[in-house]
């Protein structure tokens, strides 16, 4: 196992073992996890990471869900990432229900389709950006020989009918996420993320239901950061007090 750091999410509620050198979970991680409401996820439910990279969604979930008496499971490719996420699933004392595998979803899998309630994903930004030199960050940065709508249509293939996929991706990339929940998800909100103030949404987090008929609605703004770089209040709430975005 490579050199790795131990590192606090949620204002130390939950540690997370990370790579020294290569990828790193930042705080579109702890956002998406907040996208999932608490309150409306039912005891036993099956959720699935995909592309946990260093667990820090599926660990926040863990945190915020433990009571649930919830299955948790993240697939990733690379695996160090999963020694490691493993490693902190025991370190928090979630190793009785959150678990990672190494999985590369562009082959067949043991995993049954729509076997899943929930489906929690945070997947590679880009087809086109210059890859890092770095095999890691490259792996989880850029899309491999798989593209964006490959990796949604096997997230959605894992939801049972009327389970709820949730992601967060470039802002840019909205018209093909859009595009592939068309006639597979409705009930979609979208929630534009924001740096600060006066700028353009840099991320948007995207919920949708399972073969949904419902309308698509767009969801007030969240900004992350004061003028000052400070976090705003509610990004606050959500980094620090472990607060849901339905919550703040």
């Amino acid at each position: 196992m490579s050199e790795y750091t131990e590192d606090y999410l949620l204002n130390k509620r939950v540690k997370v073992f990370q790579p020294k050198d290569g990828y790193r979970a930042s705080i579109d991680a702890v956002f998406l996890s907040a996208m999932v409401n608490a309150d409306k996820v039912k005891g036993g439910e099956k959720i699935l990471d995909v592309g946990s990279g260093t667990g820090a969604v599926s660990l926040c979930l863990a945190y915020r869900l433990a009571a649930k008496n919830v299955q948790i499971a993240g697939l990733d490719i690379q695996q160090d990432l999963v020694d490691l996420s493993n490693r902190s699933a025991s370190a928090n004392g979630f190793a009785s229900f959150l678990t990672y595998q190494k999985t590369d979803i562009r082959q067949k899998i043991c995993l049954l389709p729509a076997s899943f309630d929930i489906v929690v994903t945070n997947p590679p930004y880009s087809d086109h950006d210059m890859p890092s030199p770095k095999l890691g960050k490259q792996l989880a940065h850029n899309h491999q020989n798989f593209d964006l709508a490959g990796w949604l249509k096997f997230c959605l293939k894992m939801l049972r009918p009327k389970g709820e996929i949730f992601l967060i991706n470039r802002a840019e990339a909205l018209n093909e996420i859009l595009s592939v929940m068309h006639n597979r998800a409705g009930d979609i909100q979208i929630l534009p993320l924001y740096s600060k103030h006066g700028q353009n949404a840099k991320r948007i987090i995207v919920n949708g239901k399972k073969g949904s008929r419902g309308i698509t609605k767009i969801l007030p703004p969240l900004y992350t950061h004061n003028e000052d770089g400070t976090y705003t209040n509610e990004a606050e709430k959500i980094l620090r007090q472990a607060k849901s975005c339905f919550d703040i």
